[in-house]
């Protein structure tokens, strides 16, 4: 999942970037609200972490421009504001879910975790295909009940998946929802992701969950036929 964090405090800047790629997520960091104005609207995220006091444009501001452009992507405020009329105020504008700072790194992950799940319109904790189950609280993974064991970013790109069953998914849709704009768009991570994700997802007996569809892109499905 991507996520874009608009806040002009360079320290909490890096914690939270920091907070959020060791989670898996690919993350754009921005300082004021011009250019988080800018990236917002011409990137496609999951969500949008969005400070309130910012520089050039505030995000009241940002705020505001993104829902009369129509865009309705997850928005999590971040707020020194503690009085209920400016938190009010921040949900009437389109906010989705506000943080009061300070807060536990621990609950920024979980709500920014929830904002993705209602993201995909799947409130579920669990998620299940055939014999696969995908424990979206705890980020765990088990096939036909043993564990499997993921890096945060194939974690991730598992879970993007799962949400999509049956449908074709591109590689330019992986790449702007798992990877950030440091990637080379020439280069072949989503392809080697892929693989050793089937590695890791498919035992001998097992048949392969991802299919490629060449030419398009992946259909995770149940009894797919081994990809080739």
């Amino acid at each position: 999942m991507r996520v874009l964090v608009i806040e002009d405090s360079a320290r909490l800047q890096r914690t939270l970037g920091t907070a959020l790629r060791n989670s898996g997520y690919a993350v754009d960091l921005s300082g004021d609200g011009e250019e988080g104005l800018w990236l917002a609207t011409s990137h496609n995220y999951d969500v949008i972490v969005l400070d309130l006091m910012l520089p050039k444009l505030d995000g009241l501001g940002v705020l505001t421009a993104l829902r009369r452009k129509k865009n309705d992507v997850h928005v999590l405020l971040l707020t020194a504001r503690d009085s209920v009329a400016d938190r009010v105020q921040g949900l009437r504008n389109g906010a989705d879910d506000y943080l009061v700072k300070p807060f536990a790194l621990e609950e920024f992950l979980a709500r920014v975790q929830a904002l993705c799940r209602r993201r995909y319109g799947d409130k579920r904790a669990i998620l299940a295909l055939a014999d696969l189950e995908v424990d979206t609280l705890r980020r765990t993974i088990r096939r036909g009940g043993r564990p499997i064991d993921l890096t945060a970013r194939e974690y991730l790109l598992l879970e993007y998946l799962v949400r999509r069953p049956g449908q074709v998914v591109t590689r330019t849709e992986i790449e702007s929802h798992i990877y950030d704009g440091q990637v080379d768009p020439m280069s072949n991570v989503v392809d080697s992701a892929i693989c050793s994700l089937r590695k890791k997802l498919g035992g001998t007996d097992e048949p392969t969950l991802i299919r490629t569809r060449r030419g398009f892109g992946y259909v995770l499905e149940a009894g797919s036929p081994v990809a080739r």
